[in-house]
């Protein structure tokens, strides 16, 4: 009976952290983008500068794989659960407006439901 409301209280545990590691990527791209004029081209950038940890700046956190794109212009960063149904139920977006979005089912995307 323990075992079910354990791996989904583990489940939540990894989509709150999926979802602050996504807030803070907003925020320190926002400062290493006034410090260095343009977004970062990689988490590794990102962690390079001091802005986030060894963790994040390499992908996986949590239970769950980010993949970070830049642009010439903007940024985005996915999170993914390294296994669906099993380290997450969701998987989330975010980009430069700062708003995060989810997906039940795929990759969540520009065009995906903001979380609440």
């Amino acid at each position: 009976i323990a075992i079910p409301s354990l791996l989904n209280a583990r489940k939540a545990g990894n989509e709150a952290s999926a979802i602050s590691s996504l807030r803070t990527l907003s925020t320190v791209n926002e400062q290493y983008r006034t410090r260095f004029q343009g977004y970062a081209a990689n988490l590794n950038a990102l962690q390079t500068a001091g802005y986030i940890d060894s963790v994040l700046g390499a992908g996986r956190k949590s239970g769950y794989t980010f993949n970070y794109l830049k642009t010439a212009s903007t940024w985005s960063c996915s999170a993914s659960p390294v296994s669906a149904g099993n380290d997450g139920d969701r998987h989330f977006f975010i980009d430069q407006s700062a708003v995060i979005r989810f997906n039940a089912t795929s990759a969540a995307r520009v065009t995906s439901e903001p979380i609440d």
